[in-house]
């Protein structure tokens, strides 16, 4: 299949799924309504609630939940074929991943800005709050621990990464500063806060980090790491417009730059496929059932997503008719930054053997080829094209972490304020998270846990539908639209987990792996039935509040 036919169906899929499904249930079912109010103009403190466009929102939202994950999953997935991947980014992002997007999103605005600790608490039962907030907590560690290696990785790998992380971050201060403080055009601040995040990756090309600081520095892990963290530590405990919201809104252009001009190399070179459509049920790393559903989360459906939509999106729209364009519609547009990978992995390799070759080195190698092979089309050196595939893998990943470390620390405050009022500080909380992270990055044990972070992805998916699903009954609102994409993906995900934890386990018993990998894989296995055993606990809490609200109807509807 030629390639430009995969992006005329992800076109297709966009507009069709946002113009018309999308502005269904916004119109028909929640009922979006300009003019109540909503919970960043109601509790507005500066630090987490803030009003805001949403154009600016727009970029917020898609580097907040595009991280490398739309790239690295379906590079990895095309080992069972091109075929399956595409047909799971297209089907997942229309029936399920920007449902979850928008109705996260609307579930916590319609409750005052409520985390999901909160929701769970209201909607589920107090005993389900305690096992989500737990689990969400260990989730965004892996997610920290895992993100903040692919962070440190790049910075040490592509020397110019360095210079265009620091002016990414000065012009991300700068946009809040002139859009919050100076009150600047947005259209101006946009042009001079990007323009200044485009000459730093220029820049890192001509001022590489081994020429500045040495190559003993330049290749420490140790100086990435706390760099990151301390990164993120600003992140986490200054008010949202000061840091993250900007610097997330800068970085949205440097993808979204990256992501067009890429779809008209696409256009012009009009590659096909040259790795097979299909290859088997099942590959080295499992069944494509329920495997790959949970190899390709962001760009289909990611449960991370959803954390991002009600922690930090939810107190920051303006207005409920921002909720569709924002939460829904830039799910599609990270749908297309799938396409985008997997077609970069899908032409790129004669054949199968070179791909494979390719994907043992990292998928990150392969998808700066493909953004030079792409941008060369309109001009760009190779060098610079690689480069500049490369500073998007750094942006994609830190940009995630930022938010990651702060949403840890809501988590902290949440799950134990109760213990000890020390925990509600805000810097205690930011603490305990960076470091936690920086030891799994620097010990490297993340990487034994990277293997859950899949099933652990979906599964946080499952439990936002759920959430969302029991908020809909409360209100006698249709749930079909989301019960039934819950119920796949939590069989998918619990599969998932099972078949992992069972696979590494047996290992074990085997005596397959000795010394630290038997450790990893003993850990790996049994945190695998334990979040299985979460999600379990919290489906049966889930039955009873549906059971419950359903009754409630039915009391209701009799009185009537």
């Amino acid at each position: 299949m030629n390639s430009v036919v995969v992006l005329i169906l992800g076109f297709i899929v966009a507009f069709i799924g946002y113009r018309v499904y999308a502005k269904y249930i916004d119109t028909k079912i929640i009922k979006s309504d300009p003019k109540r109010a909503t919970p960043a103009k109601m509790y507005m403190d500066g630090v987490e609630f803030m009003p805001t466009s949403k154009n600016i929102l727009f970029g917020y939202q898609f580097k907040s939940i595009a991280g490398a994950a739309p790239i690295i999953g379906p590079i990895i997935a095309i080992q069972w074929g091109w075929l399956p991947a595409l047909i799971w980014i297209l089907a997942g992002t229309f029936f399920i991943g920007w449902v979850q997007d928008y109705s996260s999103a609307m579930v916590a605005m319609r409750n005052d800005g409520a985390s999901f600790g909160g929701l769970s608490h209201k909607l589920i039962s107090p005993r389900a709050r305690v096992i989500l907030l737990s689990f969400i907590y260990f989730y965004l560690l892996l997610i920290a621990g895992a993100f903040g290696n692919v962070v440190v990785s790049t910075a040490i790998a592509l020397k110019a990464a360095p210079i265009a992380w620091l002016l990414l971050t000065i012009a991300g201060i700068l946009a809040g500063q002139m859009i919050y403080r100076w009150k600047k055009d947005i259209l101006l601040t946009t042009f001079v806060t990007v323009i200044i995040a485009l000459i730093g990756i220029w820049l890192g090309t001509k001022a590489p980090s081994d020429q500045i600081i040495g190559t003993t520095l330049a290749n420490s892990t140790w100086l990435w790491t706390i760099a990151a963290f301390v990164f993120c530590y600003f992140a986490a405990v200054l008010p949202i417009w000061r840091f993250a919201l900007p610097i997330n809104y800068v970085a949205a252009y440097i993808v979204f730059f990256g992501l067009f001009f890429g779809i008209i190399g696409i256009f012009i070179l009009h590659p096909s496929f040259t790795l097979p459509a299909y290859t088997s049920f099942s590959i080295k790393i499992g069944p494509i059932w329920p495997i790959m559903f949970v190899t390709i989360a962001c760009g289909a459906i990611s449960g991370w997503h959803s954390v991002v939509s009600s922690s930090g999106t939810a107190r920051q729209l303006e207005n409920e008719l921002d909720a569709r364009p924002v939460g829904g519609g830039v799910m599609f547009v990270e749908m297309m930054l799938a396409l985008f990978a997997l077609i970069i992995a899908g032409t790129l390799y004669a054949s199968s053997a070179e791909y494979t070759v390719a994907v043992a080195k990292g998928p990150g190698g392969i998808f700066a080829g493909g953004v030079a092979k792409f941008l060369g089309t309109l001009g760009l050196p190779a060098d610079l094209g690689r480069a500049y595939g490369s500073v998007m893998m750094i942006v994609l990943a830190i940009t995630i972490m930022q938010l990651v470390i702060r949403f840890m620390r809501i988590a902290t405050s949440e799950l134990l304020s109760d213990v000890s009022p020390v925990f509600r500080n805000a810097h205690v909380g930011t603490f305990i998270a960076c470091v936690l992270g920086a030891i799994l990055v620097l010990t490297g044990w993340w990487q034994y846990l990277w293997i859950l972070f899949g099933g652990a992805n979906q599964l946080m998916a499952s439990l936002a539908l759920m959430l969302v699903t029991a908020w809909l009954m409360s209100e006698g609102k249709p749930v079909a639209w989301t019960f039934y994409p819950m119920i796949f993906m939590f069989i998918t995900t619990i599969a998932a987990l099972i078949y992992t934890s069972f696979s590494l386990l047996q290992k074990v018993l085997a005596g397959a792996v000795k010394g630290e990998a038997l450790i990893g894989n003993t850990l790996m296995g049994l945190v695998g039935l334990f979040l299985v055993l979460a999600a379990l606990v919290l489906a049966t809490e889930g039955v009873k509040a549906f059971k419950r609200y359903r009754t409630i109807r039915a009391q209701a509807t009799a009185k009537a």
